[in-house]
């Protein structure tokens, strides 16, 4: 089989074209909150009450459309703090609407991009169905949040697949929560608490963007990985 790096993996019509999250709204029933379980302006009032200012990082976000509701939703109900909210997508398409100072809309790789601080929430609505690098991705995303801050995101565990392209399964559901992080394995989303040192035991060796249709009907992406226990905290750690 033939595995694509990051670069071309960008330029695939399956990862490039993706619909999924163009214009998807905060709320509704293909909404941010039907899709993660999560009222977002309901966790960002929440944290308001308790900090001068709440950042929310959107990776995968599309259009940005559910950003600039939030941004003017936030003026009401974040309780006087200050709301930052940054989105991040691969492709430039972003609202057509002035962007408030409150919202940064990026155009770059979420396996490249670094971000300028912390954040309170993270989320991620079915845009790791199309990243390559998926353990890799989790795993840095997890070193962004602040102290008590919250990771989300719809997770695939079948998408991710050894080397011979069988699924890895439980073996990563297992280490996944070992290293702090809860998965929901019907709803197909995995969530995290806090920050922390990520090390998988996998290498990322590419991805397949001819994998077909996965649960939500549309064309997602496999990532291929060799395990590797050198990586492993154990491992680091002289055990």
């Amino acid at each position: 089989m033939w595995l694509l790096g990051d670069d071309a993996l960008e330029r695939s019509t399956v990862v490039a074209n993706c619909a999924m999250n163009r214009e998807r709204s905060l709320s509704g029933s293909n909404g941010y909150g039907r899709e993660l379980g999560l009222d977002v302006m309901a966790e960002l009032t929440d944290r308001g009450a308790r900090s001068a200012c709440v950042r929310w990082l959107d990776l995968c976000c599309g259009s940005g459309r559910a950003l600039s509701e939030a941004v003017r939703l936030a003026a009401d109900g974040a309780r006087g703090a200050r709301v930052e909210i940054v989105g991040l997508d691969l492709v430039d398409h972003f609202v057509a609407d002035s962007v408030p100072p409150e919202l940064q809309l990026v155009t770059g790789s979420v396996t490249e991009w670094v971000p300028d601080g912390r954040f309170d929430l993270i989320t991620c609505v079915h845009g790791l169905h199309y990243v390559g690098d998926k353990l890799g991705t989790l795993a840095r995303a997890a070193g962004w949040l602040a102290e008590d801050g919250l990771l989300i995101a719809n997770f695939d565990v079948h998408s991710v697949r050894r080397a011979d392209g069988t699924p890895v399964g439980r073996g990563l559901t297992a280490e996944l929560r070992r290293q702090g992080f809860a998965y929901d394995a019907s709803r197909r989303r995995i969530s995290r608490h806090g920050p922390g040192e990520i090390r998988l035991p996998y290498r990322y060796l590419g991805a397949d963007d001819k994998a077909g249709p996965n649960y939500t009907g549309q064309s997602a992406v496999h990532s291929f990985y060799e395990h590797d226990p050198s990586t492993s905290p154990a491992c680091r750690a002289g055990h």
